[in-house]
């Protein structure tokens, strides 16, 4: 397997820099032990004004079948030729992604002690690969490098050029030019690309096969218009891993789309608080609250919408009336806890079929949130900023429209109530706002106007006769006769 790297500079920016990136001095050849092989590293040319950085990796079939236990690139007993005569010591694969990430790690993480500013700065590339499997043919390789800033031309191999009656193989050769990326970004790019073109890898895919898909695809995959491709084939199709990358990667976007931090957004449980957490007093009065307002309103299909880890969700599930419960949150981290406090790869058939989890943004409508009886928005209004308020509204009330919708929220003229709260502070370090009873009372009504519901308040908690219950329920119903009979 043969790569080569080229890059052109000036006398104030050398070529040269090229052996400071990959941390291989350009005047030695070297050689690397890797899992599959040996492989080599030496520059065919080096000075100011061009530099060319080859790596050549020497593949041992023998001990690529031992480490595989003899079960072939297949797995298959009858694949016992195939094991020793194939393509893995001359065409491009994942195992040279491999030996790229091993070799030139430094170069891959974007780190030069010796000269620091240089892994930031763009520069002109060549990447060459004389023998590239592309399961999908050219089009498939300008699909995937041609959105990340890359020229590429993929010209097919044919099988025999004695006889080009025979056709193209499916192997390419490719050329890689850009002026717009630096060495880690597209050491990076080759990394993932080579064994999604190649739609194959020649060891375990294990489950942190997703991190470093993750880690490898930072700032350009979240984005890729063939993000869903590259997954599946990176992941060798393994249908759980390849959902767990998804979701993370949905993640991503839609911290991207909000202009935030992943953490910003994923930050519904804290890491260091996932465990059963033992639910206080009012927690409990706040979802017996719930349950009996859904009961009362006849809902059988109902959305907790800002799930989090899970308590309402399983609380409904003990009720035989509601036939549908969905729960829907932002935070994958918080879905992966309801999931394990639901013990939902261990319910039988006919419980597990009335419990659907799934990621999704209430700043935004969302279709699989139609036709349903009730929503659910227990102690989620206050996390959100002010100014997103009003396309929650609208995602729920506007969009979604169930025939019943409750909103609990915390009551801050009671925290005064609370011994251990700092005057002036919230309860809660991520709320974003606090309601007095009267506020809470204008937004419901005003939303409820706008929509076509009508709103009554129920406390939930001891009502102090001063400061009024520690929490706040708003349920709306809706009261437009034709809306509520199409919804």
């Amino acid at each position: 397997m043969f790569l080569t790297i080229t890059t052109t500079g000036t006398p104030e920016r050398p070529a040269t820099d090229l052996g400071y990136l990959l941390h291989k001095h350009p005047g030695k050849a070297q050689a690397f032990s890797t899992s599959h092989g040996t492989a080599h590293v030496l520059y065919p040319e080096a000075d100011d004004r061009r530099c060319t950085a080859a790596l050549l990796l020497e593949v041992d079939p023998v001990a690529l079948v031992r480490k595989g236990k003899g079960k072939g690139r297949g797995g298959a007993p009858d694949a016992a030729l195939a094991q020793y005569v194939n393509d893995r010591p001359y065409a491009a694969s994942s195992l040279l992604a491999v030996a790229l990430s091993s070799v030139f790690s430094s170069a891959v993480k974007g780190v030069c002690n010796a000269r620091p500013e240089l892994p930031g700065q763009t520069r002109p590339l060549r990447v060459e690969v004389p023998a590239l499997p592309a399961r999908g043919g050219p089009g498939l390789v300008a699909e995937l490098f041609e959105p990340l800033g890359w020229t590429v031309t993929a010209e097919p191999v044919p099988l025999d050029a004695e006889f080009p009656e025979w056709g193209d193989s499916r192997y390419v050769h490719l050329v890689l030019e850009s002026d717009a990326l630096t060495l880690a970004e597209a050491l990076r790019h080759l990394y993932v690309l080579l064994p999604v073109l190649d739609d194959a890898k020649h060891y375990w895919v294990a489950p942190d096969e997703v991190d470093k898909l993750l880690r490898a695809g930072e700032g350009w995959l979240p984005g890729h218009p063939q993000q869903r491709l590259i997954t599946s084939r990176y992941l060798t199709r393994r249908w759980s891993l390849t959902r767990a990358a998804t979701e993370r990667l949905e993640l991503v976007r839609l911290a991207e789309t909000d202009d935030s931090e992943v953490e910003d957004i994923d930050n519904a449980v804290a890491e260091e608080t996932e465990t059963e957490e033992k639910p206080t007093p009012l927690a409990v009065q706040r979802r017996e609250a719930i349950v009996t307002a859904l009961r009362r309103s006849g809902a059988a299909r109902v959305l907790d919408l800002g799930c989090g880890q899970g308590q309402l969700v399983q609380a409904l599930l003990k009720d035989p009336v509601f036939t549908e419960i969905v729960g829907v949150d932002v935070s994958m981290r918080a879905l992966t806890i309801a999931s394990r406090r639901l013990k939902l790869d261990r319910m039988g058939e006919r419980q597990a079929s009335r419990v659907t989890l799934f990621q999704g943004s209430l700043a935004y409508t969302d279709a699989r949130l139609k036709g349903y009886d009730a929503a659910v928005l227990s102690e989620v209004i206050e996390h959100l900023d002010l100014p997103r308020l009003p396309a929650l509204e609208y995602a729920v009330f506007g969009s979604a429209r169930p025939r019943t919708v409750l909103v609990t929220t915390p009551n801050v003229e009671y925290n005064v109530r609370w011994e251990s709260l700092p005057a002036g502070h919230v309860r809660h370090g991520d709320h974003r706002f606090e309601w007095t009873r009267a506020e809470f009372r204008a937004w419901a009504d005003a939303v409820a106007a706008r929509h076509g519901y009508g709103v009554e308040f129920v406390p939930v908690g001891a009502d102090d006769p001063e400061v009024g219950p520690p929490t706040q329920m708003a349920v709306f119903t809706m009261t437009t006769p034709k809306e509520a009979k199409a919804a």
